[in-house]
Order: structure tokens, then sequence, then C-alpha cells
């Protein structure tokens, strides 16, 4: 784990893993989780990444192992994208393909309609153009009520599929989001449940894969097919029957689509 401080003077923790061959110079891949998510939880996609891209996993403000702002420290889309863009410039990185996952997508969608020239390509999964037309908003209540960890245990069928075998791994997912800052994540929701900005997305000129739950419960699944009529060079891809959090119980899959679409469209 490596860190840099931000222009506000926020910590932020990030990891690089790159097994390219050694003569060769890797585009770079930056990897974006999702609100209450850390990098830690995109490991199963690094191992097929690495091997073509240097990869960059970065936690978001205030969560993962990153500072928590203080209070009075200003919220905003801007600021966390600026983050992103102050990140490049420390690791002197011109341009990258970004694969943001939900909330980290919609980081990736605005450094491609705001800074194009920092861009190759952005790798959209379950990640429409804000949060305003969900359940967020009420999510709130329920984990003051309840906890962050039993929320999310409660509302574990909008993340996972009805069924999924493997027990251990939910519980380790209910582990690593309850370890964020409740207080933080309360704040990220309410901003990002105000925020949508599905006008703007027609602006973004780069290549752009949309992987989307084909059952999503979290806002407006007919959302992934506006976006993909609006953005010129983008594909679709849905995930048939799919909930939520498709890059936790699905990392090789998402990973090997993610590959092939940047193999096809950067030869």
């Amino acid at each position: 784990m490596h860190s840099m401080r931000t222009g506000d003077g926020v910590r932020i923790a990030y990891y690089i893993d790159d097994f390219t061959d050694p003569w060769r110079r890797p585009q770079a891949l930056f990897m974006l989780h999702s609100a209450m998510g850390s990098a830690r939880r995109l490991y199963a996609m690094v191992p097929h990444l690495a091997r073509h891209y240097r990869v960059v996993r970065m936690d978001l403000r205030g969560h993962g192992s990153s500072e928590v702002p203080a209070a009075d420290i200003p919220l905003t889309l801007e600021r966390l994208v600026q983050d992103l863009v102050e990140l490049l410039d420390h690791l002197e990185i011109d341009k990258a393909h970004f694969l943001g996952v939900a909330a980290g997508g919609y980081l990736a969608q605005q450094l491609a309609i705001h800074h194009p020239q920092r861009v190759l390509s952005i790798l959209l999964f379950a990640s429409k153009p804000g949060l305003k037309h969900s359940q967020a908003p009420s999510w709130i209540p329920a984990i003051e009520r309840k906890g962050l960890h039993a929320f999310l245990a409660e509302t574990i069928s909008d993340r996972f599929p009805e069924g999924h075998q493997d027990r251990r791994q939910i519980e380790w997912f209910l582990d690593e989001a309850s370890r964020n800052d409740v207080a933080f994540v309360k704040r990220f929701i309410l901003h990002m449940s105000g925020l949508y900005w599905m006008e703007d997305v027609a602006r973004i000129g780069c290549p752009t894969l949309i992987a989307a739950p084909g059952a999503e419960p979290i806002g407006n699944a007919s959302a992934y097919g506006e976006m993909h009529r609006l953005i010129p060079s983008s594909e679709l891809v849905v995930y048939e029957g799919g909930r939520h959090n498709i890059c936790d119980y699905m990392p090789d899959r998402c990973a090997q689509d993610a590959l092939s679409f940047l193999t096809r469209r950067f030869p």
C-alpha cells in the first residue's frame, strides 16, 4: 500500500499491481471501488488484469485505508474526481483506463466528461449516472437504527443472488463494508443520492463498457440502456439475473469481459 496527500490535506491510500513483462511499458488501469467498499474488495479481478496493465487500486477518501476527512471539509463529487486527478499527477500518468464499480464508476464518468484528455477508456460495472433515482436515502435511517453490518445483512439479496452458495464470502463482504467509518458512509450516500447527470453522458467520447446487472434492484435498471444509447462509443453487456454486486460474486467474468473489451478496442 502507498499513500499521497491531496490538495486539501487528506491522505489517500492506493495499491499498485504490475505483473506485465518487464520490457514492456504497459498502460495504466485504475480500479475504483463502490460506496461502502474499498480497494481490497476488488482483489479477485487483479490477477487477470495486472498481467496486462499497471493496475492502480485507489481507496476513495473516507473509505478503506484512506483518511476520513474532517466533518468541516466539504464532500463533493468534484473533490472526489480531483483526488483522482491528483493521484494521476502524483504517479506521473498522463492518461489511463478507468474501471469503476457503482459509485467508483461515477468518478470514471465524471473524469471522462470533464477531463477527457486523461482518459483512454472507462469500464462501468453496475454504475449508472448518479444515485438520485434510487432508494438510497432510505438506507440512512436503517443504518442509524441497525448499524451498517446489520443493514447490509438484511438487504443482502439486493447485492448477491438468492441462494449464493458461499456464506463465507458474504460474511467477509459484510465485515469489509463495516470497516468503513459509518458517519462518512452516511455523508457519502446522502451526497450521491442527490446527483444525476444522464444528460451529460453523451459528452463521453472515449470507448466505454457498460456492464449491467440484469436484475438490478438499486435504482432504475433502464438507465443502463439509456447510457448505451447516449454514449457514442459504448458497448453494453447484461448479466442476466445479476444482482447489484457483480464484481464481488462473479469477479472472474467481470475481469474477462473487461479484458475482452480492452483487447478489441486497444489492439
